[in-house]
């Protein structure tokens, strides 16, 4: 296995006593790819939350690399650090064209008029180039963002993230609302960018989660609950009785 990329070691994180998140000890390592499922409250959510810096826990560790403490940084910050987050709804801005959607997305902090006044070099064109071809849009550079179809807008928004060059993708149930091809197409397209980039999905469907053919892990009520791959933990009688059986 690849070195550790995150670490989060006993987390805690209340709301209103609340326990959202509940003894939570999880490691990825650099370049996998990973999905997370459960039932609705396990803290897929809040977990995303406290690794991105919006959310700070009550307790616990959250390493990034070798020793870097995520719960001493706020959302900017982590994403400095190469963490990228891609939530369920698409945010792209659809009065622009797929091309320039990219070309914002590399222009950083500029704000969107002057990332679009910006003369793009060489080296630029090529990586919009290279990051719609990976996301399978090249043919649609230059369509507006707004006409393409939920899943090109997913794609698009993928695309987006890599732009950025970010060493993990947190990635919130991508395959919400997809057509079977465009769910299966989504699960090659992160199995293709994994390896280059860690890779965390949420997801709830099993189809998909399947498609991935990565490790799962299974949160309930805060924590881990079984880990292995989907086969291993689809056996295990707890998952079925608090997940799969519902």
């Amino acid at each position: 296995m690849n070195e550790t990329q995150l670490y989060l070691n006993d987390v805690h994180k209340s709301f209103d006593g609340f326990k959202a998140i509940d003894g939570l000890s999880l490691a990825i390592a650099r370049g996998e790819l990973r999905a997370v499922v459960g039932p609705n409250g396990a803290g897929k959510t809040t977990m995303l939350d406290i690794v991105t810096g919006k959310t700070r826990p009550d307790s616990g560790r959250v390493v990034w690399g070798a020793d870097t403490d995520l719960t001493r940084l706020d959302e900017a910050d982590c994403a400095r650090l190469g963490i990228g987050r891609k939530f369920q709804k698409p945010t792209v801005f659809e009065t622009l064209s797929v091309e320039d959607n990219v070309m914002l997305a590399l222009a950083g902090d500029r704000g969107i008029v002057a990332g679009l006044r910006h003369r793009r070099t060489a080296r630029q064109s090529a990586r919009i180039g290279e990051v719609l071809d990976i996301v399978g849009l090249g043919a649609e550079r230059g369509r507006l963002a707004g006409a393409l179809s939920h899943g090109q807008k997913q794609w698009l928004e993928i695309g987006m993230l890599l732009a950025q060059e970010p060493q993990l993708l947190l990635v919130d149930e991508p395959a919400a609302g997809m057509t079977d091809h465009e769910t299966m197409r989504t699960a090659e397209l992160l199995r293709t960018v994994a390896g280059a980039h860690s890779v965390l999905v949420i997801e709830h469907d099993m189809d998909f989660v399947r498609a991935l053919d990565c490790k799962v892990t299974v949160l309930n009520r805060g924590s881990v609950l079984a880990e292995g791959s989907l086969d291993h933990v689809s056996a295990n009688p707890e998952v079925i009785e608090v997940y799969l059986g519902r």
